[in-house]
């Protein structure tokens, strides 16, 4: 994340060689913000109605400020002039889309059903989760775990898009639909397209069009050589400040209710933790078994497996309230995905000189 574009081979845009001091160490950095946002959450008295004083839709200001600040410098270092042959690959969007609309939100039906069947609530929260595929945190994993850039940016547009024109329409057909098909309960919800519209504009569009600007701009005044030898580098650590600065405020804003409800957090966190470790396995082998290179396969693997949480959290407290079960499910997501897709980056990193042999985007560190 903190990477040069100097330290690439160029036949080999998106693999670092060699890892940042504050990369190396980012299980300890996102350990320790997890840890100190439960800690504040916990301790100080009045934290979480402050953090909530301020909103954009349904999520802190705060924290809206720490994502955008997250995924500035990622999107900063796409090379936007290449996206073309990223959108000129069907393999690679089919299967995106397949995994992304069809097996993701089919898997987690499935689990919350199977660990759930006597928690509707929890379960509930779980389903609203598959259905809100990822346009934010995958950006960092992919970029740690050195996946296409290019390719990210472009399956996070495509995922936003089908966000705003599918999720009410997943949103029945797995609450109300197939249920009643199977003979289940139902649940009745309604989803706010408003709120699923500005979650996207705000936390893809800003800092999809700040980023592309910058490198437009600065290409064009100071050269591509500049532009990715020394401003890159400046402005590179921010995205691992932004997520860690994501990840106190989320726990702090929610650290008495995971805290006060542990077996219930135990309860929501295995079909996750199933989830994770299920839809990052298939998205790699399927892209390998349909001839994708290590980058790409990687980018489908993370985008397949994450989720946006603040998008299912914001759409669980606008229709079931923010003390409901529903919200505690999409609060214990993040508490599960960020140590997991951490681990998964390192899963990557390996798999990758045992699955693409000879792949020459494979990283050599």
């Amino acid at each position: 994340m903190t990477d040069t574009v100097k330290d690439r081979p160029a036949t080999q845009h998106g693999v670092v060689k060699d890892m940042s001091f504050l990369d190396r160490w980012l299980p300890v950095w996102i350990i320790a913000a997890m840890v100190l946002g439960l800690l504040l959450g916990r301790l100080v008295p009045g934290l979480d109605t402050a953090l909530e004083a301020v909103k954009i839709g349904e999520v802190s200001l705060p924290i809206a400020i720490g994502l955008l600040v997250m995924m500035y410098p990622v999107l900063a270092k796409v090379r936007y002039n290449e996206t073309h042959r990223v959108t000129g690959d069907r393999k690679l969007l089919g299967l995106s889309l397949v995994l992304n609309w069809l097996v993701g939100p089919a898997l987690m039906f499935a689990l919350a059903w199977i660990f759930l069947p006597d928690l509707p609530e929890y379960r509930t929260g779980l389903i609203i989760v598959g259905l809100a595929r990822c346009i934010a945190m995958v950006l960092i994993w992919n970029d740690l775990a050195c996946g296409d850039r290019e390719a990210a940016a472009v399956l996070v547009a495509i995922n936003s898009v089908f966000q705003v024109i599918a999720f009410g329409l997943l949103g029945w057909f797995y609450l109300q639909l197939l249920p009643s098909w199977l003979g289940l309960p139902t649940t009745s919800a309604e989803f706010s397209i408003g709120a699923i519209v500005l979650s996207v504009l705000v936390f893809l569009g800003i800092p999809l069009l700040a980023g592309f600007l910058t490198r437009t701009l600065g290409e064009r005044a100071k050269g591509r050589d500049w532009y990715e030898n020394t401003f890159l580098p400046k402005i590179g650590p921010f995205a691992l400040y932004g997520l860690l600065f994501t990840i106190v405020l989320l726990f702090a804003l929610q650290g008495d209710a995971i805290t006060s409800n542990p077996w219930d957090v135990a309860r929501i966190a295995l079909p996750l933790l199933v989830y994770f470790f299920v839809m990052f396995g298939i998205g790699l082998l399927a892209s390998r078994g349909m001839g994708l290179n290590y980058a790409k396969s990687t980018t489908v693997a993370f985008t397949a497996a994450g989720n946006n949480f603040e998008l299912a959290i914001a759409v669980a407290i606008g229709t079931f309230g923010v003390t409901s079960g529903q919200a505690l499910a999409g609060v214990v997501g993040p508490l599960i995905e960020v140590p997991v897709l951490v681990a998964l980056v390192y899963v990557s990193l390996w798999a990758g000189r045992k699955l693409f042999p000879g792949d020459r985007t494979v990283p050599t560190r």
